[in-house]
């Protein structure tokens, strides 16, 4: 049984999804190479085990290896910034399709988006973020590539940092009561990036108000959110024109976004 083989078969039996692909990451991280069955040394076999058997317990594969893909960035990651996730792609692939000189990601975790609108265009970005374990991973990402500013976007008036073109978010939307099946989300991704109240909107409405507040006339807003809060998300934006909300690549709603008339 080749190496690949035999790291999956555990990861499986441990109920790790994308085992296959999980165990072939850990070897690559721990060798450097591509292969499915390398050489191991003795201090590399002990690596791999140990990181394997930190998977079978669902610490994320991200924590493991310090990073996580997002478009044609390498971000940073760990403990106390949330993963950022394929389907927030999407939301950055809207905000690219019309032209911006100015931007603001509320609730920038990592600065995932942030971080790609900066390299990905020629405009001035702003992070905002309010927890500080976050922020420290989002520096390590920006080197100075955009801008981040620590501040709660719920208690604080950011009018300063406007007027912009665009302003997006992947802020917290997950109900209070709503416990991630996902033991990686659940035990792993901290709980102010999850849970936005009692209906999940909480930091959503403040997204908006904010936005309200940044955007010139004819700026956009664009939010990520929850398979079933498009409908609230659209009647939030009462006074936006061009209201609309976009499936993600697995066909569920998941961006909402509007232009300020």
């Amino acid at each position: 049984m080749s190496l690949r083989r035999r790291i999956a078969a555990q990861l499986q039996q441990a109920q790790v999804p994308s085992a296959d692909a999980d165990a072939q990451r850990l070897i690559e991280f721990v060798t450097g190479s591509r292969m499915p069955d390398p050489e191991l040394s003795a201090e590399q076999e002990q690596a791999l085990q140990e990181l394997v058997d930190q998977r079978c317990r669902r610490v994320p594969l991200q924590h493991l290896t310090g990073s996580a893909g997002f478009r044609y960035l390498e971000m940073q990651v760990g403990p106390g910034v949330f993963v950022p996730r394929p389907e927030t792609e999407v939301l950055v692939e809207l905000a690219l399709a019309q032209p911006f000189e100015s931007a603001v990601d509320l609730c920038t975790g990592s600065g995932a988006i942030a971080l790609s609108l900066a390299t990905e265009t020629t405009a001035s970005v702003t992070g905002v973020e309010i927890d500080p374990r976050a922020l420290e991973w989002a520096r390590l990402n920006a080197k100075g590539r955009y801008t981040l500013v620590q501040a709660d976007i719920c208690a604080e008036d950011l009018c300063e940092l406007g007027p912009v073109d665009l302003v997006v978010s992947n802020p917290p939307y997950i109900p209070d009561d709503m416990v991630p099946q996902d033991p990686e989300v659940a035990l792993h991704d901290p709980q102010v990036a999850l849970f936005g109240g009692a209906d999940g909107l909480v930091v959503v409405r403040c997204v908006v108000a904010q936005a309200r507040r940044l955007l010139r006339p004819g700026g956009r807003l664009l939010i990520e959110h929850g398979e079933l809060q498009g409908g609230s998300l659209r009647e939030l934006l009462d006074g936006f024109a061009d209201v609309r909300t976009w499936p993600d690549l697995t066909g569920r709603p998941r961006v909402t976004g509007g232009v300020l008339v």
